[in-house]
Order: C-alpha cells, then sequence, then structure tokens
C-alpha cells in the first residue's frame, strides 16, 4: 500500500534527482564538449548532428522545469523518449555502463525513472502553473 504521508516527498527527491542529472548533462553538452562537439559525437554513433542543439536545450529546460515541479507529468514522458533514444547507442555494448564506449543499465534505468515521475506527478513543494478556465 502506498503511504500517502510520504509519498509526495518521494516525487520531490525522483522529481529533484532527475532535474539536476539533467541540468548537468545539458550544461557539460553545452560548455565542456561545446554543440560543435556534442554535434559530432551525434553524427559518430549514427544520429544526425542537427540533434545537438535541441537536445542541449531540452536537457537544461527540462532540468530547471523538473527542479521547480512545472508541468512534471509531460516534462518526463518527454524525457522517458530522449533518454530511451540515447540508450540505443549503448545497447551493442552490453549491460554494464563500466563496459568500454559505455553499456546500456544507466539511460535506460534513468528512462523508467523518468517514467515513474511520469505516473507520479509532481510531489511536494511543486510550483504548478495557473491554467484558468474559462
Amino acid at each position: 500500500m502506498t503511504d500517502t504521508r510520504t509519498a509526495p516527498y518521494s516525487a520531490l527527491v525522483l522529481r529533484v534527482a532527475l532535474g539536476l542529472m539533467f541540468v548537468a548533462h545539458g550544461l557539460t553538452k553545452l560548455l565542456i564538449f561545446t554543440p560543435a562537439g556534442t554535434a559530432k559525437y551525434f553524427e559518430s554513433v549514427g544520429f544526425s548532428g542537427l540533434f545537438a542543439w535541441p537536445i542541449i536545450a531540452f536537457e537544461i529546460v527540462a532540468g530547471v522545469l523538473l527542479l521547480a515541479g512545472v508541468y512534471t507529468r509531460v516534462v518526463a514522458l518527454l524525457a522517458v523518449f530522449e533518454l530511451f533514444a540515447a540508450s540505443t547507442v549503448h545497447f551493442g555494448n552490453g549491460w554494464m555502463f563500466t563496459n568500454a564506449n559505455g553499456g546500456w543499465e544507466y539511460p535506460v534505468f534513468l528512462a523508467v525513472a523518468a517514467a515513474v515521475l511520469a505516473l507520479l506527478g509532481d510531489g511536494a513543494f511543486a510550483l504548478k502553473p495557473t491554467v484558468r478556465s474559462a
């Protein structure tokens, strides 16, 4: 049985963890690898380099939205697809992320965590956008 007293805090912890992960990965692509380097990496693994900027933007914006608790379900659901696509790069490398070129366990775990967050919702301390009905 779900403990309704602690469930909102569980969603908060998961939301903040995923938000921090997305911001960190997006900023790493932007500031460390650079957009040009990210584009070259994407091309080297079979994706179009044109995805570099949209992925960088998605990861940073999605991370901030998750941290704030704004549109959590929608952002988390979109993240499932982005993370699963990222996982495909690693499928041929085996399970463990410590394998050469990284295995698929970490990105698949993140995709599952995002799916769980999409099901759970905002959790505690979320800034929910106000939608006014006519």
